[in-house]
Formats: C-alpha cells, structure tokens, sequence
C-alpha cells in the first residue's frame, strides 16, 4: 500500500469585500453563492438565465449578474472563480481561463479540473471546521462533518469570540505559554463555557473578568450536571448528554442506567454506582448530597446520571435545591422519560384526538402516593395513566380505578424493560391487569400503562423480537364508546 500524502494546503481566505465569479445560474450555483455571501464577498455570477432566487438577489443588488455566456473578461479583477454548470467543456474552460490569469479556479464535482477544494464546513462562528477529501469522496467528507456537529457543541462560537475580545488581556496577563494553556483550558471546561451554554454571555464574561482580575491562582471550581440517561436504550441519549459524559471526572450514576449507556462515557471518569434497589443495597438520597458536595470540593465536573429524566420522579429538584443552597454550579441536561419512551416502543401514542385527551404521569412508590391521588378524576374514560414504579401495587391500582368507575375492559399495557433488546410487552383489560402480570412474572424496570391508548399496541408494536419468548402481547378485543 503506498504512502498518502497531503496534496492540499489548508487554507481560511479572507474574502471580505473581494469579488468572486461564479459561473453558472442553478441550484448548485445558489448553494455557492449563499456561502460566498456569508462570508463577505462580493459576488458576480455570469449565466445566461437564473433561477428565481438569484435573480432576488440580483434585482435586490445583493449579487451582480453577468448575462449571457461565459466571457473570459468576466475574469478581469476577481479573485476566485467558481464553475458551477453542468457543461464540462465549459467548466474547463472557465478553469483554462482562470489559470491564465493565475486565479484559483474550483469545478463543482470536478477535482481534475480545480485549483481549489470548497469543504465541508461545521459552522461555529467565530470557530470554523473545514474538512475535505481532496474532492476524492465528498460523501465521506459529509459524515466527518456529521460527526463532528455531534461533538462540538454551539457554546464553542461564543467561547471563542469571548476569547478574541479579551485576547491581549489574557496574553499579558499569563505571558508564560504553560500558564496561558492552562487558563485557556479553563475556559473550556469550567463555569465560563457552563453558563455560554446556558445562554448567559454576561454571567460568563464576568467569570472570565474575575480570573483575569484574580491576584493568585484560586482553587478549582468543581460543578454538577444533573443528565437524564433515557430510558436504556443509549440512541436515544441527548447530544448534550452525550457531551456531558465524555467531559465528566466523576460520574454518579443510577442503577436503572443501562450499561451501554456509561459505555459512552469518558474512559477515565470515575464512575460511583448510588442507586437505589428495591430490596437491595440503597443508597440514601442524604449520601448522594453528600458525594455531590465532596467531590465538587475537589474541583471535579460531576455528572449526575438519572434513568430517564431528572425531573420526571428522578429526584433531580431536592439535589438541585441542595447544591444551590451550597452554592455550586448545577445545570440540567433532560432525557427522554420512560412514560414517552416506552409508550413509543410499544407503538402506544399517550395522546389521540380519538382516545386520549390528556395523559398523567404518576407514581406507584409509597403507600403515600396512592393516598394522596385524585382516583375519582383518574377513573375518567379518554385520558392515559402512565404509572412508575407500580409493579409492587398493581393489585391496589386496579381496585382502586374500578372502585370509583373505571371500567373494568379498558386495556391496560405492561412495558417491562423498555427500549432494550430484553423489552417484554403485556396487554389486557383492566380487571385482569394483577392476575396476567402474575402469570407472567412481570418484573420492575416496568411502566404501566391505563387507558384506550393501550389497546394500540396490538396493532403497533414494532420494536423487538415479536412473538418470542421475551415478548409477550396478550391484548383481548376490549371495545367500549
């Protein structure tokens, strides 16, 4: 296999102001010119017709249009030249033309014919990604681009610009480079970018003024991000959460998060396992306070890893109000709550114009919650109950709905172990809803579902393995008005 080289020179050209052909009045030409525009150029594009978009802009003076077909005088000034028709014999001549004159020429598609490659570009101004294949595989150059808009987060633009303002400030400031590197990792990773991604630039430019201002190096400021893992199923992680695990020192993470979950995160992250487990080791909530505070004292990113949301039966408020009260940073990243997201892989919609009117997200924990329900308005047709954590008082549920007029076939749905491979699915008819999940030894993770909605799912399932062992659909022809 022989050795590859880099045949282009990378290369950010300042066109403010500068003309710039384009050749070519099309859909391609259009594409072309908007980047062009963006940038600051001034532009001129000869073609014998345009579409109605650039005859806008033309009309509008926002572009000059050159009528007619391609004249080598319309190179006469400009600094670049881009063909864009779909004439080969044109284009190459456009870029004959324009190597006369020592003007870099690029031909839309035609790497052969170039002087220059137009790449792909991830947009974070004052921040810029380009990335090209030489015009070898633009397709390829389009999935790296992709990738990277997964990586780098909006926050980085105005990072940077923050950066520029005070550039001259932060040089004299840390005149030694190591220093420097140090400040401006900071930056990066502490309250400044923290609060440009809470959309609050004043907040952050005053962070950034009292370090500059600071007369000795403080200790590190340790912050908390309370991030919804989503119900299990690691595709449906957020990008910010995504983000945010691959930037943790320590991680705090539910027993309910998935294992293919923390597999995303950052390979060094502490990972501390303070779940709690019906029956099993628990975790008290006073002990995660706890660790939240000590390891932010230490100056660590911590991450707070909730099964679904942290603000839907996560707990996610009383850790919030504790570290405000202690004054650590603390943002929120929201995941995909179970509710929603095991209703949709079990092809239930919690709301239909037919069906459903409104849904209600409950709790079955405690004895305390089920004294504390509203069970005359819960009993009501045309709404979805969407029920955590109820397993244990199923037989409790359905007394309760039936005793204050529920009626008893109105189907109800089971999703055990929600969007992973494991995933069982159970239907019936209310009435029968303790008996079946005995029958098939229905376990928590679980989310119970109540209402017409439910009886969807036998036409809807679509996710998993059907009618295997490790799902079962059991939904009997429950019809009422």
């Amino acid at each position: 296999m022989t050795e590859s080289i880099m045949r282009l020179y990378p290369l950010f050209a300042d066109l403010t102001g500068l003309p710039v052909l384009v050749v070519g009045g099309g859909h391609v030409a259009e594409r072309k010119i908007d980047m062009l525009l963006a940038s600051g150029a001034s532009v001129l594009v000869g073609a014998p017709s345009l579409t109605p978009a650039l005859a806008q802009l033309a009309e509008q003076g926002k572009v000059e249009h050159y009528a007619g077909t391609f004249q080598p005088t319309w190179l006469d000034h400009v600094w670049l030249v881009i063909a864009a028709t779909d004439d080969r014999a044109l284009n190459a001549q456009v870029a004959a033309s324009a190597s006369e004159r020592r003007i870099f020429a690029n031909v839309v598609d035609d790497p052969a014919l170039s002087r220059f490659q137009v790449p792909a570009v991830v947009d974070r101004a004052p921040l810029t990604v380009a990335v090209s294949t030489g015009g070898a595989a633009p397709v390829i150059a389009r999935r790296v681009r992709e990738a990277l808009e997964t990586q780098l987060e909006h926050a980085l633009g105005p990072l940077t610009a923050l950066a520029q303002k005070h550039r001259a400030r932060i040089m004299q400031r840390w005149p030694d480079l190591a220093e420097r590197r140090a400040f401006y990792d900071w930056l990066h990773d502490g309250p400044v970018m923290a609060l440009l991604r809470n959309a609050r630039p004043d907040d952050a430019e005053r962070e950034l003024l009292e370090a500059l201002n600071a007369t000795a190096s403080a200790a590190p400021k340790g912050s908390v991000q309370l991030v919804g893992a989503g119900p299990g199923d690691p595709g449906l992680l957020t990008l910010r959460a995504l983000r945010a695990l691959n930037q943790a020192d320590v991680i705090l993470h539910d027993s309910l998060v998935s294992v293919d979950v923390l597999a995303l995160a950052r390979r060094d992250a502490e990972r501390i396992d303070v779940g709690k487990r019906c029956g099993g080791r628990h975790t008290q909530q006073e002990q995660i306070h706890q660790l939240l505070l000590d390891q932010t004292q230490l100056g660590r990113r911590v991450v707070r890893l909730k099964g679904g949301d942290p603000f839907v039966f996560g707990r996610g408020g009383e850790e919030m109000e504790f570290l405000r009260q202690h004054g650590i940073a603390c943002e929120i990243v929201p995941g995909v709550t179970a509710a929603v997201a095991c209703a949709a892989y079990a092809g239930i919609p919690l709301t239909h114009r037919e069906h459903a009117r409104s849904v209600h997200l409950l709790t079955g924990h405690g004895k305390e919650s089920l004294e504390a329900m509203d069970w005359p308005a819960l009993a009501q047709d045309h709404q979805t109950l969407a029920i955590y954590m109820g397993v244990a008082r199923l037989e409790e549920f359905t007394q309760r709905l039936l005793e204050h007029g529920r009626r008893p076939d109105t189907p109800f749905v089971i999703v055990e172990n929600g969007t992973l491979p494991q995933q069982r699915v159970l239907g019936g008819a209310l009435h029968e809803l303790p008996t079946l999940a005995k029958e098939h030894a229905i376990h928590p993770p679980a989310l119970l579902i109540i209402g017409e909605v439910a009886a969807l799912a036998r036409d809807h399932a679509w996710f998993g393995i059907q009618n295997d062992a490790h799902r079962t659909l059991k939904l009997g022809d429950s019809t009422h008005d």
